[in-house]
């Protein structure tokens, strides 16, 4: 009999440290390692930096689900600092879709290289979740590209003023945004009709 009860104990032991073991694992698979945010470039001219881009590629996200090519942005300057922010894309059906939004730095005297960007109602503009981040970090010294991503890296765009680029161009882009921690390896290019 006591050989039962010492049995029932051990498997209580045995199961209480795999317990212990998953949830440890669990908090690890969990947590994100502490990155500092990205670097952003000192400074742009939002003058030439204003005009049409076309979105290269991106990491996927949920607001652009159901984009399927033909994607662009928009950015006209306004006379209150802010930027007007208009993007398109081709839809599943073949049919063009068009939101527009807002941009400004998202501090009043930080770096004109970190903006914020809504695409919700105006009169929502005091709530800050409707701003999502937009932070310029790479830029071609001619803006003929850039890269933007957010602090997160949940969030990446390589942007052309043209609707292709060199692969060369593309390829060095990519790498700087990877040597600042966005995993890369998940960016799906984006086609273009001709």
């Amino acid at each position: 009999m006591a050989t039962r009860v010492e049995e029932e104990k051990l498997k209580k032991k045995v199961a209480l440290v795999l317990l212990v073991m998953f949830a440890a694992a669990c908090a690890r698979a969990g947590a994100k390692v502490k990155m500092p945010p990205p670097e952003v470039v000192p400074e742009v001219d939002l003058n030439r930096y204003a005009g049409r881009w076309y979105e290269v590629a991106r990491l996927p996200n949920r607001f652009q689900k159901n984009c399927v090519g033909d994607v662009s942005a928009t950015y006209t300057p306004r006379e209150d600092g802010e930027i007007d922010v208009v993007n398109q894309c081709r839809g599943k059906e073949g049919q063009f879709k068009k939101v527009e939004g807002r941009a400004r730095r998202a501090r009043k005297n930080g770096p004109n290289t970190k903006l914020k960007v809504r695409f919700a109602p105006a009169f929502l503009r005091f709530l800050p979740f409707v701003w999502g981040d937009y932070w310029i970090i790479d830029l071609a010294p001619d803006y003929s590209h850039a890269v933007v991503g957010d602090p997160s890296r949940d969030y990446l765009w390589v942007l052309a003023r043209t609707p292709r680029m060199s692969e060369e161009a593309y390829r060095a882009a990519v790498n700087r945004a990877e040597a600042q921690g966005f995993d890369v390896s998940r960016l799906i290019k984006t086609p273009h009709t001709p």
